[in-house]
């Protein structure tokens, strides 16, 4: 045996080391075990302070300053994942959880996970994930039947809306041969950092009273290499006009990208569709199934009707991903950013099977009818006030008064532990925001939220 004691097991097919480590985890010994503490976390996550109740650094100060020598227990890990991190959680799958844009795991999509971390396929080709490839198009295929998108749009998935964004931007400055990115001042900040990373120009236009792109002030758009347009706006959920943006962009020959990434999922429900009027000919559209399609983060869905401008931009195929066998076989990592790529599609493939249609729309519905309800509470509550129409399961609102007791409202909230929520600067006075959007958010817990709020507010 070697000094770093590495010989050979009995079996030869590993060191003894490996065999202690093989010997501290078991998928089978363990695996029952951490099934359990994920099945009883989501159980009792509606008893836990929905905002982590910790300072910075404090976390940090639990835990050991070196990793150990030798191998422990998974038992261990669970043990301190209770003890030590559980405390340090924002609890994102927990039904008071009304925070910047709510999200929610679905249990399908959690046991997919676990299958492709698994599998642990690296689709960097074709060849290298041949079943993740072609699962991920047909994913995004049933996804486009879902929305009531066109159909024959090149889709695949990024990690987030962000790099999605990001990919797009890159894809119409190939395509254009510009250097400006025009969206609106309510957009995310996404284009923002797209345009500083790449070195691209940035023009902010004006919105509306209702917080939709002015676009008769996007002007001489014959240098734009972009425009992003927002189908469900950040800070209030706004709509901005697609169709209207794409007669600019299509006349000054400047490419559409559509963020939609928390409203798009809404387009499930027919009755939502109004808001993708047009979108049909935008360039490129992403919406994130991690904020409104039970899957977990990190699932982006990206479009294209020119896929060819992508491949332009992304492709760079070195020797040693040459596979002559499989020269013409599409590999997706010539469409974005990223060379390697995780099994992503397999968790949306599980919550598209297990819920269906039906359950994707009974979910948008019921988020959406609750924010109605809170909507209305607000209208009718004397010193309230709601600051943007509401479209989805957004409510934007505010206590009448300064900005200063609005501030201290949001804090007092949120330090109680009950329920979380975000602020956003509408019109330049800072408002509260009610995001509606886990899966197991009631009536109860809304009806809770609203308590909250104005008892924290008598106390003001």
């Amino acid at each position: 045996m070697s000094p770093g004691g590495g010989g050979l097991s009995r079996d030869g097919r590993g060191t003894s080391a490996l065999d202690d480590v093989r010997a501290a985890a078991s998928l089978r010994e363990d695996g029952p075990a951490t099934l359990e503490w994920a099945a009883s976390y989501l159980e009792r996550v509606h008893e836990l302070p929905v905002l982590a109740q910790v300072k910075p650094g404090e976390i940090r100060a639990r835990l050991p300053a070196h990793p150990p020598e030798a191998p422990e227990p998974f038992s261990a890990v669970l043990r301190d994942l209770d003890e030590l991190l559980l405390d340090g959680m924002t609890h994102w799958q927990h039904p008071r959880y009304f925070a910047y844009f709510a999200t929610s795991s679905s249990e399908p999509a959690i046991l997919a996970e676990l299958l492709a971390a698994t599998l642990n396929a690296v689709a960097i080709l074709w060849r290298t994930a041949p079943a993740a490839t072609e699962l991920e198009g047909v994913v995004l295929d049933w996804v486009v039947d879902l929305l009531g998108l066109p159909s024959g749009w090149h889709g695949h998935i990024e990690d987030t809306a962000s790099t999605s964004t990001l990919a797009a931007i890159i894809a119409a400055r190939e395509a254009t041969g510009r250097d400006l990115v025009l969206c609106s001042d309510q957009a995310h900040s996404a284009a923002d950092k797209a345009a500083r990373m790449l070195g691209m120009r940035l023009r902010k236009v004006p919105s509306d009273a209702e917080f939709r792109m002015q676009v008769d002030e996007l002007g001489d758009v014959s240098e734009a290499a972009a425009i992003v347009a927002t189908v469900g706006t950040t800070a209030s959920a706004a709509v901005d006009p697609v169709g209207q943006v794409a007669d600019v962009a299509e006349a000054g020959g400047a490419w559409l990208h559509v963020d939609a990434a928390y409203a798009g999922s809404a387009m499930v429900c027919p009755e939502h569709r109004w808001a993708f009027a047009g979108v049909e000919r935008a360039d490129s559209l992403v919406v994130n199934a991690h904020k409104w399609m039970l899957t977990p983060v990190d699932c982006s869905l990206l479009w294209t009707r020119r896929p060819e401008d992508f491949r332009r931009a992304f492709s760079l195929v070195p020797e040693f991903l040459r596979t002559p066998d499989a020269e013409d076989a599409l590999s997706l990592s010539e469409y974005g950013p990223a060379l390697g790529r995780r099994f992503r599609a397999l968790k949306l493939w599980a919550v598209l099977r297990c819920f269906g249609r039906a359950g994707l729309r009974a979910h948008i519905r019921r988020g959406v009818e609750l924010a109605a309800r809170f909507e209305a509470w607000v209208s009718e509550e004397e010193g309230w006030e709601l600051c943007a129409p509401r479209h989805f399961s957004v409510v934007c609102f505010r206590l009448v008064g300064s900005d200063e007791r609005n501030r201290q409202l949001l804090e007092r909230v949120n330090a109680g532990g009950q329920v979380f929520i975000s602020h956003a600067m509408l019109n330049g006075r800072y408002v509260l925001r009610l995001a509606i959007g886990q899966m197991n958010t009631t009536e109860e817990d809304v009806t809770q939220a609203w308590d909250v709020l104005r008892g924290e507010a008598a106390a003001l």
